[in-house]
């Protein structure tokens, strides 16, 4: 099997020739010409001093230099970072300081962040800009737009095995700083295989995603389609007033869609483009089960549900025709699954606990965090990858969710570590205490809520701590709710009793940001 990215380009440039592969703002790709296009980028990457194993931070929104850059890695052996281009501040100082990348790939709008930076905890030595007026001024190293073409590019891919890191993937961490999650060529593979066969991918079919290329989502369904034949349209971003529009435009078949993207569109006023397309169903896990057949009969899209993680696969799941109403589905066939007990021992059928995955082929999942020995060996322990969520497993083999057993947030899609909030909030002056928790929204999804404390007649308007927060951290995780108090709970120890806070939830005396018509800018 073609297990590595090099291998698939060329395997299927053979076999699929002038069909088109990828279709991105700026440009399309055809199968046969992936692999020459991989060799061109890996050539202009070396040209920059980039070699086997080195890490190439990339930064940018939606387009076609996006994959390039992604294939130019795969064909080197040198291995991609993608970035949320809404991280700011201090996650982002820290991850281009744990990744160590030497070379930075960003787009216009990522510069400023950028520029914020302190250069000097960082291995960065050269930047390339995708657009060439972005503003230069305050970044972290020597800027340029990237070579026009490489004198000689690289027709010889590396010799890079399935095990070998293709990329490094940033998730939220729980209690700490984002964890860089180390992610082989094989592991990439599978995702496309197993999510193809779920959604029952034929080459005929037309994939549609407007979800971000920097997370494993749609970096994912490109997998999807180069495993199949299939074509994907990557979209430069999620628009519920045009998104059955596009789907429309696009002649897509198979959609992908996250948690509180369908409540959005179902609170839209029901309109005949609704049903003007072909789109037969959407990739759509975490998705409440009351929506479903609401959707299904609004739209004429079924949703299909499923579990997996940045750290493992898509684990959990099936075809649509096995799917179960408030369920994650059964254990695929490549994985072995087990709900364990805080020792790690198995639980009856029917007995909540966490669940622990496994995979059966080799590098089916992550091969550990980035620079972070002791996260690895704490997750992967007893050769078992614990996910953190608890879920039942009915008798039938069934997997339902039950909740999150780690301190972590999870809204419009992204994770958001409570830690590094609470980070920002508490370098305010202002500030001496604060917690930062989840609650429950209208969106069927996590809202941020802080709960503070100030210090003595240091009191301040929630609108400026806000305005404090815009800059240092992405907008997804800037809180909404803010309740000030006496003081934070606390244990005999002094630990703060996050779980008496998340019971109070959303009390009379918390400031709501959407009510007061406060703005977070994008």
């Amino acid at each position: 099997m073609p297990l590595t990215l090099p291998s698939l380009l060329q395997e299927q440039g053979a076999r699929l020739g002038e069909r088109v592969w990828v279709q991105a703002p700026g440009g399309s790709l055809r199968y046969a010409d992936a692999a020459a296009h991989a060799a061109q980028w890996a050539a202009r990457l070396a040209s920059a001093g980039i070699r086997r194993g080195d890490r190439v931070g990339l930064m940018a929104g939606n387009r076609i230099e996006f994959l390039s850059i992604v294939l130019g890695c795969g064909w080197l052996g040198a291995v991609v970072v993608p970035i949320n281009t809404a991280s700011r501040g201090m996650q982002l100082q820290h991850i281009l300081a744990n990744s160590g990348c030497a070379l930075v790939v960003a787009d216009e709008a990522s510069c400023p962040a950028l520029s914020a930076l302190d250069s000097a905890s960082l291995a960065v030595q050269r930047i390339w800009l995708l657009d060439a007026a972005a503003d230069t001024t305050g970044l972290p190293a020597p800027a340029s737009e990237p070579p026009a073409e490489a004198a000689q590019p690289l027709p010889a891919a590396a010799d890079v095995a399935p095990g070998d890191t293709l990329a490094i993937l940033y998730t939220s961490g729980t209690s700490g700083l984002s964890k860089g999650v180390c992610c082989p060529h094989a592991q990439f593979y599978w995702w496309g295989r197993i999510a193809a066969r779920n959604l029952e991918i034929t080459p005929d079919d037309v994939l549609y995603t407007s979800l971000p290329l920097f997370h494993t989502n749609a970096l994912n369904a490109c997998f999807q389609a180069l495993v199949t034949g299939a074509r994907i349209i990557c979209d430069e971003r999620f628009s519920a007033s045009r998104y059955f529009d596009r789907l429309k435009d696009c002649g897509a078949t198979v959609t992908y869609l996250l948690g509180a993207m369908v409540p959005m569109l179902l609170t839209r006023e029901p309109s005949g483009a609704e049903r003007r397309h072909r789109t037969r169903i959407a990739l759509a896990p975490g998705v409440p089960e009351r929506f479903h057949a609401v959707f299904a009969e609004r739209t004429g899209i079924a949703l299909l549900e499923g579990y997996g993680s940045t750290e493992t696969n898509f684990a959990l799941g099936g075809t649509l025709a096995g799917q179960r109403a408030g369920s994650m589905g059964r254990v695929a066939p490549e994985f072995d699954a087990m709900v364990a007990d805080d020792q790690d021992a198995p639980v009856p059928d029917g007995e909540p606990g966490e669940l622990l995955l496994r995979a059966r082929p080799p590098f089916a999942i992550a091969t550990g965090y980035f620079g972070m020995d002791d996260k690895t060996v704490q997750a992967w322990r007893n050769l078992w990858f614990h996910t953190g969520d608890r879920v039942v497993r009915d008798a039938d083999g069934y997997f339902r969710f039950l909740d999150r057993m780690k301190d972590a947030i999870r809204r419009r899609g992204e994770n958001i570590s409570s830690f590094e909030v609470e980070q920002v909030l508490q370098a305010h002056p202002a500030v001496a205490a604060v917690a930062v928790y989840a609650v429950h929204s209208e969106l069927a999804e996590d809202e941020v809520m802080a709960a503070l404390v100030y210090k003595t007649g240091q009191a301040i308007a929630p609108q400026a701590l806000l305005d404090f927060c815009q800059p240092r951290m992405p907008y997804f995780a800037v809180p909404r709710y803010l309740r000030v108090l006496d003081d934070l709970p606390r244990t005999e120890n002094g630990k703060v009793r996050k779980f008496r806070l998340r019971e109070e939830g959303i009390t009379g005396d918390t400031w709501d940001r959407d009510a007061a018509g406060y703005r977070v800018a994008r």
